[in-house]
């Protein structure tokens, strides 16, 4: 969303790519300062019944949890989401404050039974085990999102510690990262990208950002005529973006916070 000029450009940009038949719209109560959830409801106006509408809370407690769900609806307008997600998990101290008494998983219990959520779940961006461990926690997950990138094997892997969990607890899986914040452009196209994250067990969806329209087009070019890797596709692409990426490898944090 940052990359437009304001809001309204923005949400123009949300409407075109609803027309090009993407249904899927991830959002964030942090992203853009807000506006990337004013954007949404301006752009999606009209049709907000077509689309399956995301947002997520950094909050760690019911109460500020819940203050920034009634903002998150009311800039989106609309009177739930289909998925509410506490956003980046990072700890077992961020695991102890989501399920502590007043804790945000409070708020996102009590918001699916009032209807504000229709799915709960959470994200990540940094370790694996810390995944595994809130996944394993709490029983009732819909959703996870997790990176899923064609470097992770290299370092603090998700798909080997925290995506057979998700698998095994029956949970939506989410992939992001999957450009490596464009680094494994370097020896892999995005078409290599988006296909190595969709062909991973049990992946649901793959959130992808895009710098422009055409980029976004691409990517829907992609998902249209999508075909699974084979497994010597999976090796070749592995064994290219390592490469690429040189000793810099893995979801670390200290990682992905130098690419941020």
């Amino acid at each position: 969303m940052d990359l437009h000029p304001d809001v309204q450009a923005a949400a123009a940009h949300v409407r075109r790519v609803y027309d090009l038949g993407v249904t899927y719209f991830d959002c964030a109560r942090s992203y853009w300062d807000g506006r990337s959830e004013e954007a949404y409801g301006i752009g999606l106006q009209g049709v907000r019944n077509n689309v399956f509408l995301t947002t997520k809370t950094q909050k760690r407690t019911a109460t500020e949890a819940l203050q920034d769900l009634e903002t998150s609806l009311r800039l989106l307008k609309t009177d739930y989401v289909d998925l509410w997600q506490m956003h980046a998990v990072q700890s077992r101290e961020d695991i102890a404050k989501i399920l502590s008494p007043g804790g945000a998983l409070e708020a996102f219990e009590a918001a699916k039974k009032a209807g504000t959520c229709r799915f709960i779940g959470f994200t990540g961006h940094y370790d694996p085990a810390v995944h595994a461990a809130l996944l394993q926690a709490y029983d009732a997950w819909d959703t996870v999102m997790m990176p899923i990138h064609a470097a992770d094997h290299a370092y603090l892997s998700f798909e080997e510690t925290a995506l057979p969990v998700a698998i095994e607890r029956g949970v939506g899986i989410q992939a992001m990262k999957i450009f490596g914040k464009a680094y494994l452009l370097r020896s892999l196209n995005p078409t290599d990208c988006l296909r190595y994250a969709l062909s991973q067990p049990g992946v649901h969806v793959a959130i992808c950002g895009a710098g422009t329209q055409g980029q976004m087009e691409d990517n829907i070019r992609v998902v249209q005529n999508f075909r699974r890797m084979t497994p010597d596709e999976v090796a070749d692409v592995r064994q290219r973006a390592v490469a690429g990426l040189g000793v810099h490898v893995g979801p670390t944090m200290e990682y992905w916070k130098k690419k941020a």
